[in-house]
């Protein structure tokens, strides 16, 4: 079928509905809804679908679309379920379970008939990621059901008012601030994790701290380091620590006011947005006890001959000092008695490569980039130079540009099977680096490797287990997936073939070493950034200006 997906943005759910209906061998095309009516109507005329489907959308349809052509709505709410700020309200209510409806666009919002619905848990985590996880897996189950139904021609939608719908129609308007609005003296820790949790990627909770105008981005528990409710207590890894009434939690980000008069009015590491030079530094060990409930954003754990270098970084997005302390774990892990490491293994993002809010924050953002990337090109080649045991990448979230060569330079790559990839650097207006010339070809072949960075379009987890990016598919929902990544790991390790498999790995590499060292790759690759970085006329600056400040077409 030729489908039509209309978006606000071409973001985590977009792209998976792209890739997963292009798998089935749909012919899919992408407007973003942004560029205006117009543009989406002459979209509809210029490739005439036989479906529209609008996975993610802010704005109304016009009229002429909807109701010329048959249009499929994703709301993020079970079928009754109305208003733009469906999820919010979930997390606020703290709903045990919320939904997906694929409705019928019509003149009402989301009013429309019902072609299909599927309901989901709400974990414990931000919204992003239960977004991007439980949201997003249910949503793809009923698109699916939704394009087959159609496909039929048989079925006929459900309006909302059917019985058998087991929806009660109700109204909720925009989630403003003034109910995500933190009172540090009455709230309790788990009402003010539950505001940060709600608002975590976007739009943030709008407080004051050392007499400015912030927003705060994501929230964790802590629970030694106490205070005055609503004193700051301390920093680590970028983030800050605050005190609640009962507790403490940390915030990993800030994000300034537009009209606050600061240059970067976007999110970045909290440390770098609120100057405060008093706090004391509060440094916990990468092995924490089982019990310790804090945050840190990297640790390191062991079960018998399987180490786990863990880590998740606010939206995917490694800055020098993420990659740096990365690295400097990766060496404690190799330091360790183990036959397996795997690097990664949590839910949600892997990486998304360097920190591109961290750069154009900087005062030089083009020796920022080059500093950032040579940080991220150590950590890689520490991978791909580890001979002494066999390294997992276990992505149980979405991977781009050089997070995914972080990936593939282990000996294996683990990927839930709801995770998109994006392999490629061209839309950032970049060559790339991380060793993407060696390891992506070596996997994928030549051909495939430049097809893949030349058109630039996110890749399924099934489509990437099939062409060679992933060598396992872990079918376990977002909240299952570090305890499977945990026993399939104990497996491998007990695996008698492992001392052969690690032996061959190291011949291998001394060949391809013998052949092209890794050196070249790399300082190939380099020249090519260099030039791009430190060309002020370079696409790459104005395309991260533009995808840090959230302008139209400025997507990663």
């Amino acid at each position: 079928m030729d489908i039509l997906l209309v978006a606000s943005a071409f973001n985590s759910l977009s792209q998976r509905v792209y890739a997963e209906l292009s798998d089935l061998g749909h012919r899919v095309d992408v407007v973003l809804a942004g560029e205006g009516p117009d543009a989406v109507r002459r979209a509809v005329r210029d490739r005439r679908p036989e479906l529209i489907i609008a996975p993610m959308l802010r704005t109304a349809l016009p009229e002429d679309v909807w109701q010329g052509h048959t249009c499929l709505i994703v709301h993020p709410g079970p079928p009754g379920d109305r208003g733009p700020s469906a999820l919010d309200w979930a997390i606020a209510g703290q709903a045990a379970e919320w939904g997906v409806t694929v409705l019928q666009a019509e003149a009402a919002m989301d009013a429309g008939a019902v072609w299909a619905s599927e309901p989901f848990p709400v974990a414990p985590v931000g919204k992003s990621d239960l977004y991007r996880g439980e949201l997003a897996d249910a949503a793809l189950t009923a698109v699916h059901q939704a394009v087959r139904r159609y496909a039929d021609g048989s079925y006929k939608p459900r309006p909302q008012s059917d019985p058998a719908i087991h929806g009660q129609v109700v109204w909720r308007d925009v989630f403003r601030q003034e109910r995500r609005r933190i009172d540090w003296a009455a709230d309790d820790t788990a009402t003010v994790l539950r505001k940060l949790r709600g608002a975590d990627s976007q739009p943030g909770v709008l407080d004051e701290l050392l007499g400015r105008e912030v927003f705060l981005h994501g929230g964790h528990p802590e629970d030694r380091l106490r205070g005055e409710p609503g004193e700051l207590l301390a920093t680590r890894a970028g983030g800050i620590c605050r005190a609640t009434r009962d507790g403490a939690v940390w915030i990993p980000e800030l994000r300034p006011r537009r009209n606050s008069g600061d240059r970067a009015p976007f999110r970045r590491p909290a440390t770098d947005v609120l100057a405060a030079p008093d706090l004391p530094e509060s440094p916990v060990p990468l092995e924490l006890p089982a019990d310790r409930r804090t945050w840190t954003d990297i640790r390191y754990r062991q079960h018998g001959d399987v180490g786990l270098v863990t880590f998740s970084f606010a939206g995917g997005a490694m800055s020098t000092d993420h990659c740096r302390r990365l690295l400097a774990a990766y060496r404690y892990a190799l330091a360790r008695p183990t036959r397996v490491l795997v690097l990664g293994g949590l839910r949600d993002f892997f990486s998304n490569g360097i920190h591109l809010n961290v750069i154009e924050a900087a005062p030089d953002p083009a020796e920022e980039s080059w500093t950032n990337l040579n940080a991220m090109d150590d950590l890689v080649e520490a991978v791909l130079r580890t001979t002494d045991r066999l390294v997992v990448a276990a992505l149980g979230g979405n991977a781009a540009a050089g997070g995914a060569m972080l990936a593939l330079a282990a000996d294996e790559v683990w990927c839930r099977a709801g995770a998109v990839l994006n392999p490629h650097y061209r839309r950032m207006g970049l060559y790339g680096s991380e060793f993407w010339t060696y390891s992506l070809p070596r996997r994928v072949g030549a051909d495939t490797a430049r097809r893949l960075t030349e058109e630039a379009r996110p890749v399924s987890a099934a489509t990437a287990a099939r062409i060679g990016l992933v060598d396992r598919l872990v079918p376990v929902p977002a909240q299952g997936f570090t305890a499977e990544t945990e026993r399939l790991a104990a497996a491998l390790a007990g695996s008698p073939d492992l001392a052969r498999r690690i032996a061959a790995k190291a011949a291998a590499r001394r060949a391809d070493e013998q052949e092209r060292p890794l050196a070249e790759y790399r300082g190939d690759e380099l020249a090519r950034m260099r030039t791009l970085f430190f060309d002020p006329t370079a696409a790459y600056h104005s395309l991260r200006s533009d995808f840090v400040r959230g302008v139209l077409g400025g997507a990663r």
